[in-house]
Formats: C-alpha cells, structure tokens, sequence
C-alpha cells in the first residue's frame, strides 16, 4: 500500500502549534513490506517504556500487523483515521448507531487531547480505540528508537486520558511506517499492530462513487477497511458510509473488530 501523505498539511499546523513538533516528508516504501517477524531487540531495552502502575493488568498481544476480523471470513473491520474531529466524527458515529455497526477508530494523541468528549462518545457507543501516534507523522519510521517511543507512548497516555480509562486496543503507524521495533513497543503494551486491506482513499477526494467503488472492488483484498473522520473535509466520506453500511450487511457480511 502506498503511504498517505498529500493533501495532509493540516496536520503540520496543528501539531506543530501544539508540540512544536516538525513533520518529516513522507517516505515511499511499504508497510506490508515490515509485517514479518520483528528484531530480537527489545523495546525496554532500547527505549523507554510508558510507566506501569501496580497492579495493572496490561497484557502484550502479537506483534505480527493484523488484517483478519473477529468475525471470521464474512467479517469486515471499520477502521477511521486521523481523529477525533467535531464536525466528521458525531456524524459518523450517528451512521454506525444507525445501522449498528462497531468500528475502530484510529486517534491522533493530540486530537483526542482536544476533543475528550468525543473519545468518550466512541467509547460509550461499544467502539474500540487505536492509537494513530502523537503528530501523524507517515516517515516515522525513519527516525530514532526514542523518538518513536515517544509518538507512541505520548499518544497512549493521552487517548487513555481523553477516555476516561479506557486505553487504545491497536496501534496503526500513520501511512503505515511501521517498525520491528514500533510493532514490538506497541504489542508489549497491549496494542495489536493494524493494517488495512482495502485504502478508499478518500482523503484525496476522488468522489463518493470513486470511494464506493473501490470498497466494492477490492473487498476481495481482505477484510479491514480504512476510512477517515478528519484532516479534511469528510463530506464524501460520511455518504459512502451511509451507502457501504446498509449494502454490505445486504450481502451478509457482519461488521467486527480486527483480531487481537
């Protein structure tokens, strides 16, 4: 899959106002290329680990990138990027009450900084959350150890604040950067590395059809289906939703979770 990167400036603003972060340009290889098997290092000791408190029951899951659904071969997985936003994210939570779909939203730490109140609303309609790193930054990949650590780790801790308590399931690399050592740091925390199998593309506003379509056409690529409720306007987004949704259960497929 190619990376995402155009049309993703709001991000630089944002997060640089915030964190005083700068963004990398945005690399070209593949993240399916990294899925295999990470490097014998270890997270704690390369890096340094987000603080356990005692007691806590947080247990390390597969490191190995996840596609397949909870729901088994007619399972699909909602999956939305780049939120929470006040706009997008309400109305797609209204389409998924709707016709009772749970999804997986994938969050940008400093966006669930901002919108708690929306983290909450995903987390009390029975939806899963994920963590997107702090700035979306899609060549992380190419920088330190630490400075992944941070994006990570920085990200859980907000999202799980935002929540109320309730920590991110997954971890999603922005464009799909991830690492051995990303994918590694996430799972000891939890968190199940998340690809995608199907890119609407809809952050490049190709049209609601063009965003149906492609769901359409490449279903048979697997089951988890990536979409964003933010860095944009969503417009096409939501209505391809509110065409996907009902179409799909037509045809028997059940909405899930990805595995863990």
């Amino acid at each position: 899959m190619a990376r995402h990167g155009a049309g993703r400036g709001w991000y630089g603003k944002v997060m640089g106002a915030a964190l005083g972060l700068t963004m990398l340009a945005t690399g070209a290889s593949v993240w399916a290329t990294q899925s295999g098997t990470a490097g014998a290092s270890s997270p704690a000791a390369s890096a340094p680990s987000a603080p356990t408190a005692p007691g806590s029951d947080i247990k390390p899951v597969s490191a190995a990138i996840a596609h397949a659904s909870e729901e088994g071969e007619r399972g699909l997985n909602i999956t939305i990027d780049d939120g929470p936003d006040p706009v997008w994210t309400p109305q797609m939570l209204d389409l998924l009450r709707k016709y009772e779909v749970k999804a997986t939203f994938c969050m940008v730490g400093t966006q669930a900084q901002a919108y708690p109140d929306l983290v909450k609303k995903v987390v009390a309609d029975g939806h899963r959350l994920c963590d997107h790193t702090v700035s979306h930054n899609t060549a992380m990949d190419k920088d330190s150890q630490t400075y992944q650590s941070q994006q990570i780790l920085d990200a859980e801790r907000m999202i799980t604040k935002a929540s109320g308590g309730v920590r991110p399931m997954y971890y999603r690399a922005p464009g799909g950067a991830f690492t051995p050592y990303s994918r590694e740091l996430a799972a000891s925390r939890g968190m199940r590395p998340l690809g995608w199998n199907v890119d609407t593309k809809d952050f490049e506003l190709p049209g609601t059809d063009a965003i149906v379509a492609t769901v359409e056409r490449e279903l048979t690529n697997g089951p988890t289906l990536l979409f964003h409720d933010a860095g944009g306007e969503r417009t096409q987004t939501v209505e391809a939703l509110r065409q996907l949704l009902p179409r799909l259960k037509e045809q028997g497929y059940a909405f899930g979770f990805p595995v863990r």
